[in-house]
């Protein structure tokens, strides 16, 4: 058996990490049991697991416009949406 003598320690925003373990908990982990699946993950994956991009031009452009207020469409009725999308 391994003994688990490593230490992680990380900086972040405390409602971030109150959410998290609000998540967590719901699933039955605590945040130690999240971090070493996290890393039983990295290791067998070789990488992150899951993916990460950094947006294309349209999609960047579409996000500074939705953080900045603009051209965002606004709808009644959800059968309104699904016009607008053709669905």
């Amino acid at each position: 058996m391994s003994k688990k003598t490593a230490t992680v320690r990380a900086r972040m925003e405390p409602s971030l990490k109150k959410e998290a373990e609000r998540i967590l908990n719901q699933l039955g982990l605590n945040t130690t049991e999240a971090i070493r699946i996290f890393f039983k993950q990295v290791k067998l994956q070789r990488g992150l697991p899951f993916e990460m991009k950094i947006p294309n031009e349209t999609t960047h452009e579409a996000i500074v416009e939705a953080k900045a207020g603009q051209k965002l469409k606004e709808f009644e009725t959800t059968e309104e949406l699904f016009k607008d999308l053709d669905i």
